[in-house]
């Protein structure tokens, strides 16, 4: 029987590597040495390059994904402006903190549109996470609605990649900061429904 802890190791070596040699980077050999095992050990514990490209991506979401007391603090938190603050804050450090793993996914993400297998993966993960996201803000009625989660989800996310890929590029700008997004999509009306 393989070793679970192995294995583990194993994946998050090859974020690592996605995150610092690219996908064309990420072979059995680069897992190996990154990880400090013997050569051959990740070609013993996947059977494909694509399984783990699967795998890193399934790990990044579970690596970035809040922990259930912070989401359980936060259904007994303010319903205000501030909560989203606090809330869009938590989710920028916790990615900013994990900055391999999201240079990795950024690598997974175009891989994905040349392998549909992963491709499948991935959306299912992504959908599930922006699912989650909307769910949270409107069971905990946060300021907004489906649409207003959605936005954030989208604004927060690209001002991530800018910060970790190009961040020089944004501050002479606009120099828009997390808050200043939040504000202008939380005073944004909502659209109003019509009756059919």
């Amino acid at each position: 029987m393989r070793n679970p802890q192995r294995r583990q190791t194993l994946i998050d070596a090859a974020i690592e590597v996605l995150a610092e040699q690219g996908a064309r980077g990420l072979t059995f050999r680069a897992v190996d040495a990154a990880a400090v095992v013997p050569a051959g050990t990740t070609s013993n514990y996947f059977t494909s390059r694509d399984d783990l490209l699967t795998q890193a991506g399934g790990r990044i979401y579970q690596r970035l994904a809040p922990d259930p007391a912070t989401l359980a603090a936060g259904l007994g938190g303010p319903r205000d402006r501030r909560r989203v603050h606090q809330f869009v804050a938590e989710l920028t450090e916790r990615i900013e903190s994990y900055r391999s793993g999201y240079l990795a996914l950024l690598e997974l993400r175009l891989e994905a549109t040349r392998r549909p297998p992963l491709r499948e993966v991935l959306t299912t993960t992504v959908r599930a996470d922006l699912e989650a996201n909307v769910a949270y803000h409107c069971d905990t009625r946060l300021p907004g609605d489906a649409v207003t989660a959605v936005l954030l989800y989208l604004a927060v996310n690209w001002l991530i990649v800018e910060r970790l890929t190009l961040p020089e590029a944004l501050p002479g700008v606009a120099g828009l900061s997390t808050e200043d997004i939040v504000e202008r999509i939380l005073a944004t009306p909502e659209p109003s429904r019509r009756e059919g």
